[in-house]
């Protein structure tokens, strides 16, 4: 068990271009993204989802409290970033969570991002089309 203090374990998650910094401490199962609860910042059912998916994993949703700054992306890319976080601090927080997590692929770090533009086409891959007149 690698801890900051004996109550508080920080961790980066991060998925396209967002990045998210969690900070789990034991509680009462409250989540709280950017100041705001998990049902106000996550208003989609499958984002939160996604969000408490690690502590459902190892079956500790009501025993963390969760705080988490997350910035860039889109709404689905901060979700993922989030769950990333969230893993990589239960993992600090008991080693022996790690397989249980690992199994569902919320140890991985997605690394599939935007490719960049190219010079002389219209997007990253995307020719100019052949016209005849």
């Amino acid at each position: 068990m690698v801890k900051e203090d004996q109550n508080l374990v920080r961790a980066v998650g991060r998925r396209k271009t967002s990045a998210a910094r969690v900070k789990i401490t034991l509680g009462k199962g409250v989540v709280t993204i950017n100041g705001k609860t998990l049902p106000e910042y996550f208003p989609v059912d499958l984002w939160s989802d996604k969000v408490i998916a690690p502590l459902k994993a190892v079956g500790k949703e009501k025993d963390f409290d969760v705080s988490v700054k997350v910035i860039g992306g889109g709404v689905n890319s901060q979700a993922e970033a989030v769950r990333h976080g969230i893993s990589r601090a239960l993992v600090k927080w008991n080693e022996e969570w790690k397989p249980a997590l690992k199994a569902e692929g919320y140890m991985t770090r997605d690394p599939r991002a935007k490719e960049r533009k190219k010079p002389g086409l219209h997007r990253a891959r995307r020719a100019h089309q052949w016209r005849k007149r």
